[in-house]
């Protein structure tokens, strides 16, 4: 009875019920099937006002979309430009820098795309880069970033992660920690590769000194903002809700009250705005977090462990790790990141654990995967924002991002079979 009344549930998702729904329906039948009270799913709500790293998330999304708001985009390409434009494909490198830069600010790929390609796309075609590879820098740049600080992907999966209570533990700041060296995999391999198909483009002067001056003066008050939190976490002086907190104040000090981009009558939309998305992971993570105890105590996860260990050994983590990399990237393709997770990684993190995968690794990996995933046909969300940001047809992209995902794939499967590369910051 309870696989037909989840049969509903699964085709009403693919008729567009709402997600909170679906997460809300499946744990309360699973646990009146399992004869107990329905409250239990309201606890689970109860329990997220418990949890201070949740802090960080509308902290760190209200900092985010001030920024996104103000003239910060086009301040960060100029300095960008300033710094690495007169280099071998230097505009390229100057596009995957901002975006990875903006999108770990912002925590959502699709602003990245909105907010710098109405200043880059323009950019790149007038320096004489080819149609084909502007587009698809660009599509697959946006989704750069999820892996660096304060990405709020990275703080969703460390929440989800703990209700596990795994060894060794997952914390927020060590996965900040852990996304650095392979997020900088990524921006150089994508650099270096725009660089080489983009050798024979006549490179740009270097900046004068007067523009790069120009430029870092323009940005003074955003230079800090990345030191700031970077050695503040790493340093171990600042937890990431104090670091929220931190950018959260700056931002709003330097954009409504010096810069004034934002005027105060301005200010409650962008909240507002702001809000409405944190509101709706929140809800959508209650629910959640209900469906992960269900899934516990009916040992779902253990049960899909002693599936796998019928194909894939217990002692070879190598072939689990290609399967994790192929079933992310298809689920990487069919839902939005943040659903992606709250879904996914209850499932995923029991079983990869019993194959010695260390979970904060684990995170990594799976970030890893959404960021090709969603850019990625049939559902890749960012296609679509960028088939309606540069006016194409959502195929033309998908052919012109092809050889930036063959690049992130082969750093994906880096990360993957590179622990060290994660973990020696983490640890």
């Amino acid at each position: 009875m309870i696989w037909l009344l989840i049969g509903v549930l699964v085709i009403l998702a693919a008729l567009g019920a709402p997600l909170f729904a679906i997460l809300g329906a499946i744990a309360l039948i699973g646990f009146h099937m399992a004869g107990q009270e329905g409250i239990a799913v309201a606890v689970e709500f109860y329990r997220l006002s418990d949890m201070p790293a949740l802090i960080a998330i509308p902290l760190f999304t209200l900092a985010g979309y001030i920024l996104a708001e103000s003239k910060t985009p086009q301040r960060l390409v100029r300095l960008t430009n300033a710094l690495v434009g007169w280099l071998p494909g230097g505009l390229a490198i100057v596009a995957v820098l901002a975006c990875t830069l903006f999108t770990a600010f912002t925590g959502a790929t699709g602003v990245t795309i909105i907010a710098l390609g109405a200043v880059l796309y323009p950019a790149l075609r007038q320096a004489q880069y080819g149609e084909k590879f502007s587009l698809g820098l660009l599509t697959a740049s946006g989704s750069l970033g999820l892996l660096l600080v304060p990405s709020m992907p990275l703080i969703l999966y460390g929440v989800v992660a703990q209700q596990f209570q795994t060894t060794p533990p997952v914390s927020i700041d060590a996965l900040f920690r852990a996304g650095v060296l392979p997020c900088l995999l990524m921006v150089v391999m994508l650099g270096l590769y725009s660089a080489w198909h983009v050798r024979d483009v006549a490179r740009p002067q270097r900046a004068s000194a007067g523009e790069l001056w120009a430029a870092l003066k323009d940005a003074a008050w955003e230079i800090p903002l990345p030191f700031v939190i970077l050695i503040g976490i790493y340093s171990g002086k600042l937890a990431a809700s104090e670091a929220a907190a931190a950018t959260a104040l700056y931002v709003l000090l330097v954009t409504v009250l010096i810069r004034r981009e934002i005027k105060l009558s301005q200010l409650p939309q962008v909240i507002r705005h702001a809000m409405v998305l944190v509101g709706g992971i929140l809800v959508i993570l209650g629910f959640s977090l209900a469906l992960t105890n269900w899934l516990i105590d009916a040992e779902v996860p253990e049960k899909l462990f002693q599936f796998l260990r019928t194909h894939i050994p217990e002692s070879n983590p190598f072939l689990f790790l290609l399967a994790l990399n192929i079933f992310l990237l298809v689920f990487g393709m069919l839902l939005e990141g943040f659903p992606a997770i709250i879904l996914l990684v209850p499932l995923v993190l029991p079983v990869a654990v019993r194959y010695g995968i260390d979970p904060v690794h684990l995170g990594i990996i799976f970030l890893a995967n959404l960021q090709l995933g969603i850019f990625l046909p049939p559902l890749g969300i960012n296609l679509y924002i960028a088939s309606a940001r540069f006016r194409q047809p959502v195929m033309t992209l998908v052919r012109a991002a092809v050889p930036f995902f063959l690049i992130m794939l082969a750093a994906t499967l880096i990360i993957t079979y590179w622990p060290g590369l994660s973990l020696w910051l983490a640890r």
